[in-house]
């Protein structure tokens, strides 16, 4: 099973500089549109293939548009042998359409 964190706990710990690194799965093009303040793009089509070039961290958080993919994909990450060590990998719950907060956007 992936834990999940809510969006309001992950606002708390990016406003206290505690922020976990944020993988935001969706296409480029959303990406571009707004994310979460630090996360990186890595669409959920590439990350079977991309998992091995990532430095993970000891506490990863997997976002995407409505919380299900992101378990998925928490779940791929956290059975990738480098990531055992890494300690924590949650999934967002409620995706994007939960996240209240402002987004950084690269248009």
């Amino acid at each position: 099973m992936v834990d999940e964190i809510t969006t309001d706990e992950l606002h708390e710990r990016i406003e206290s500089g505690d922020a976990p690194q944020i993988v935001d799965i969706r296409d480029p093009d959303e990406y571009e549109r707004g994310h979460i303040p630090g996360a990186v793009n890595v669409p959920m089509s590439e990350l079977p293939s991309r998992i091995g070039e990532i430095e993970w961290d000891d506490d990863v958080v997997v976002a995407c548009p409505i919380g299900q993919s992101s378990v998925q994909a928490a779940r791929l990450i956290g059975s990738y042998e480098d990531v055992d060590d890494a300690g924590s990998v949650r999934s967002m719950a409620g995706g994007y359409e939960a996240w209240e907060y402002d987004l950084e956007s690269e248009e």
